[in-house]
């Protein structure tokens, strides 16, 4: 479909609007833009921890996280004697100080009670008799207990 007598022949049809309703040099056809992403919460509270802030330690200017900021100032309250600081950072060193809150239970005697719980289970999985198909595939030992488990 062409338009006769007019200076601008263009013809209208598939990628080509009329004149008319054309997009105006220099607008867009989405004036507000595409909305930017909200942030949501773990975001925020990861970029404010992030964030450096001026320290002063032992008279010298540092610049430190905002994070590292709080947990000295946690540190210093608890060492002063502030009981709610010293068990808040007390319950962090547990949480992140794995390597020094594990000890093996080899080093540890076992209390009676418990002793006496592993005794009896320990007599009553030996006196279980044995199926004969279960020797012969070598799933148990001389003693009774299962290996694998």
């Amino acid at each position: 479909m062409t338009t006769e007598g007019s200076e601008d022949d263009f013809k209208v049809g598939y990628k080509s609007p009329p004149q008319h309703s054309r997009f105006r040099p220099g607008r867009s056809g989405n004036p507000g833009g595409k909305q930017k992403a909200v942030r949501n919460l773990g975001s925020d509270v990861k970029r404010t921890l992030e964030v450096p802030v001026r320290l002063n330690e032992q008279g010298k200017a540092r610049r430190v996280s905002t994070q590292e900021a709080a947990l000295l100032r946690l540190r210093e309250k608890a060492l002063k004697g502030d009981a709610r600081s010293l068990d808040r950072l007390l319950a962090l060193a547990q949480i992140f100080n794995n390597g020094a809150a594990i000890e093996p239970l080899g080093d540890k005697t076992v209390a009676a009670e418990d002793q006496a719980i592993l005794n009896a289970y320990a007599a009553k999985v030996q006196s279980r008799p044995v199926s004969a198909s279960a020797m012969r595939l070598g799933a148990i030992d001389d003693s009774g207990l299962n290996p694998d488990e």
